[in-house]
């Protein structure tokens, strides 16, 4: 699937000529708009605004909201109201970004200096609130129905990061509790992403709830996988440095595997993951230990789950180039492992 068309942000090859050319023109669209969003205002909020965005990304979020229209639309452009909520949802995960650097104390993002870092704390999180402002905004000329939906995605996002802040409960299963969190976090805006697409496209309510419920599954396919690549990556590959979430105190799935086994691999990595890990020398004692378990295995055990529940929602759709595309977005996730 790889293309280097510049107007595919993912660089993916969708496998349809027409399909290809809608989202190289609808991408460019969105760009535009969600510049024009965040440069609107006093120059001293726009410069803080917009840093992460012009950092780059992915923009996978607004890609999957494009495509999703096509169960309204057989139309060769992207209707404004969908470019207008493929926005609304990549401005809302960019205000994430911004909160999430706060709370994590991160100093890099997306390769450049974090908001918190190059600036402060409050400056990061007014930044963050501005941001949701201008989604907003969006919102009230989509419709009260957009307005709705977006008000149980932020609920359902914010109570992700507090079970995640709280922590697992005891007497909790720390797997579920983290496959919960992640659902609210990372699953549930991606979904957004395909409902609000279908819905500003014209698609039948059965198509909008169907592409809801895989963008949820989809969302736990991308989490996991990069729960994998921050243990076993190669950084010259994927530019990340293999434990960084240990470092930051976070367990991911293949960790909490790792945690479970009743083996001196299993006792041992308990006894180092305490809380956040700093020193060097038990970093890499705890990737050792996480290599040689059977964390990688029982992680990928859940990605062919979340694919057959995902499998099963678009099979829910009518069969095409575009569904096709989005199965295919499923493997791509896989093919980031190498």
């Amino acid at each position: 699937m790889a293309r280097t068309n510049s107007g595919e942000q993912m660089g993916l090859d969708l496998g349809d000529a027409d399909l290809n050319d809608f989202i190289a023109d609808g991408m460019p669209r969105v760009e535009a708009a969600l510049q024009k969003s965040l440069s609107t205002g006093e120059s001293f909020l726009t410069d803080k605004v917009q840093h992460l965005a012009l950092a780059g990304g992915k923009r996978f979020r607004p890609m999957f909201a494009l495509l999703a229209s096509r169960y309204g639309t057989d139309v060769p452009t992207a209707p404004a109201a969908v470019v207008d909520a493929a926005v609304v949802v990549e401005l809302t995960h960019l205000a994430t970004l911004y909160h999430d650097d706060v709370m994590d104390e991160a100093e890099r993002r997306r390769g450049t200096p974090s908001a918190n870092a190059r600036w402060d704390n409050s400056v990061a999180i007014l930044a963050g609130d501005y941001i949701f402002a201008a989604a907003s905004a969006i919102m009230a000329d989509l419709g009260t129905d957009t307005v709705r939906h977006f008000s149980e995605t932020f609920g359902e996002l914010v109570t992700g990061q507090m079970r995640e802040t709280v922590g697992c409960p005891e007497g909790t299963d720390p797997v579920e509790h983290y496959m919960t969190v992640i659902q609210e976090k990372t699953g549930v805006l991606i979904a957004s992403a395909g409902y609000l697409g279908s819905l500003h496209g014209g698609a039948p309510e059965e198509y909008c709830t169907a592409l809801f419920q895989f963008g949820r599954n989809l969302g736990q396919i991308f989490q996991i996988i990069d729960d994998i690549i921050d243990v076993w990556s190669d950084p010259k590959e994927s530019g990340k440095t293999p434990g960084t979430d240990l470092r930051e105190g976070v367990f991911t799935l293949p960790v909490l595997y790792a945690m479970q086994e009743d083996t001196d691999g299993g006792r041992r990595l308990r006894e180092i993951l305490t809380g956040p890990v700093t020193e060097d020398a038990l970093v890499d004692e705890a990737l050792t230990l996480i290599r040689t378990s059977d964390g990688r295995e029982r992680s990928l055990a859940d990605v062919e789950h979340y694919r057959d529940l995902g499998r099963a929602e678009l099979a829910k759709l009518p069969a095409g180039a575009t569904t096709t595309a989005l199965t295919e977005l499923m493997d791509y996730s896989l093919a980031r492992l190498g």
